[in-house]
């Protein structure tokens, strides 16, 4: 029997409600959000930098920006130093967790080590009291009764 188109819709709407609110899509919408926010403040710093470091450079060429190169060439010079810049700050946040990531493995490991093993603990255990009840067996054997 066909369903419903309300009840096809409803599980539609429940289905994509379950795609969205899993995990690895909410943290890809917060990475795509603070990414786009991560550009705007990229594009400020390197409009700021070409400005700074190739003004007088362009001045002397007679160009009064760096759009007005030929064949495109500064829009050019301007993504490379984005997409630069972009890979720099990447980089530097993949090396700082994978620096986390190997301390926190090297403090786990510290704990696993500092945390008796348990069947070596009940062994120990175990070989103490067969040691007392001998003691007291031998004490109880050597007295005279």
């Amino acid at each position: 029997m066909a369903k419903s188109g309300r009840q096809g819709a409803g599980g539609f709407w429940r289905d994509f409600k379950d795609f969205i609110l899993r995990g690895n899509v909410v943290d890809l919408a917060v990475a795509v959000v603070i990414g786009g926010a991560f550009t705007n403040i990229v594009n400020a710093f390197v409009a700021w930098l070409m400005g700074v470091l190739l003004q007088p450079v362009l001045e002397r060429a007679g160009v009064n920006q760096l759009q007005d190169l030929p064949l495109g060439l500064g829009e050019f010079v301007i993504a490379v130093v984005n997409f630069l810049i972009v890979a720099f700050v990447i980089f530097l946040i993949i090396k700082a967790i994978e620096k986390m990531q190997r301390k926190k493995a090297v403090e786990e490991e510290i704990v696993a080590e500092a945390e008796p093993d348990p069947v070596v603990e009940a062994q120990t255990n175990l070989t103490d009291s067969i040691n007392r009840l001998i003691a007291t067996l031998e004490s109880q054997q050597s007295s005279p009764q």
